[in-house]
């Protein structure tokens, strides 16, 4: 959760300014703890956030390393050798074979943030680093987004290339002229066919009525998207798909792995990141599995009809 664009920092998980020396830092831990408690009526979901940014701040040395980094205190410059929201290297040291892959995961969000950050900063201003901790947690919300939704769609790919060579996905599928509007990926796999997508909303989230909620998501309805670009895919490549997986950071989920229902016999789970692969390899529950000609039928006929943004 500290680590996304998009998140809270630790202290303002623990309710206090940057500058606060330890003697409050650690009044104000103990009080969010009181208030956040399961037992006390608090959510458990945050009161798991509360003691991770005290593990993150809670000591001299932890405290300082994070300043250095997180670029979450303004009057402390974040390391420039820190590089967690750069663009991975390519280069592979593992070579078990992977999913075969199609598209670049992510590639059309980065590109995004880079062109409206230096815009946001200005013309002719120089933007050594635009993926400096400090820069990025001071612009604004929707440019933040940008790259956390960036970040999400690398490591999903990243799971799912792991998967090995009985998996196929495509990454930035488009569904209609606007660029915004595209399935995230469409993953191939013994276990299903899949429309999956990456997301990071800053935050908790909760549930109501098949569709995921939290102050971070204004009016925004991403199951409700997330299966009317599926069934655009699906019309246009003539396939069923068995399933919508919608992944989240694991901090932002109570439990691993929520079903929220079916739409039109299509089952949608919500899952938190590190049980994505586990979900992909023992099937969404209700979910059709594939195998023999028609995977081989349905793989050729998602080729030959999916465009990327």
């Amino acid at each position: 959760m500290f680590d996304s664009p998009l998140s809270a920092s630790a202290y303002e998980i623990l309710g206090v300014d940057p500058s606060v020396d330890d003697v409050e830092l650690r009044r104000a831990y103990r009080l969010r703890l009181r208030e956040t408690h399961p037992d006390t009526g608090g959510d458990a979901a945050v009161f798991i956030q509360v003691q991770r940014a005290w593990e993150l701040v809670g000591t001299i040395e932890s405290r300082a390393a994070y300043d250095r980094r997180s670029g979450a205190h303004p009057g402390i410059p974040s390391e420039p050798e820190w590089s967690g929201w750069r663009p991975q290297s390519p280069t592979r040291t593992d070579t078990r074979p992977r999913a075969r892959s199609y598209g670049h995961p992510g590639g059309w969000r980065r590109e995004r943030y880079l062109s409206l950050i230096r815009e946001w900063v200005g013309r002719g201003v120089e933007v050594p680093d635009p993926y400096d901790p400090a820069l990025v947690r001071s612009a604004p919300r929707d440019l933040r987004r940008l790259l956390a939704d960036a970040l999400a769609e690398e490591a999903t790919a990243r799971t799912v290339s792991a998967l090995g060579m009985g998996f196929t996905v495509w990454h930035d599928v488009a569904t209609s002229a606007d660029a915004d509007d595209k399935l995230d990926h469409v993953v191939l796999s013994p276990s299903g066919l899949y429309a999956v997508m990456s997301e990071d909303f800053g935050g908790v989230v909760g549930f109501r009525r098949g569709e995921i909620t939290g102050p971070s998501l204004g009016t925004r309805a991403p199951v409700t998207a997330a299966l009317s670009r599926m069934r655009t895919v699906a019309k246009a490549a003539r396939v069923k798909f068995g399933g919508v997986i919608v992944v989240l950071p694991d901090d932002d989920l109570a439990q691993a792995v929520t079903p929220l229902g079916s739409s039109r016999g299509v089952p949608v789970v919500v899952v938190r990141r590190s049980a994505l692969s586990m979900v992909l390899r023992q099937g969404v529950p209700g979910a059709r599995a594939i195998g023999g000609n028609e995977l081989f039928d349905v793989r050729t006929r998602l080729q030959q009809t999916v465009t990327f943004v």
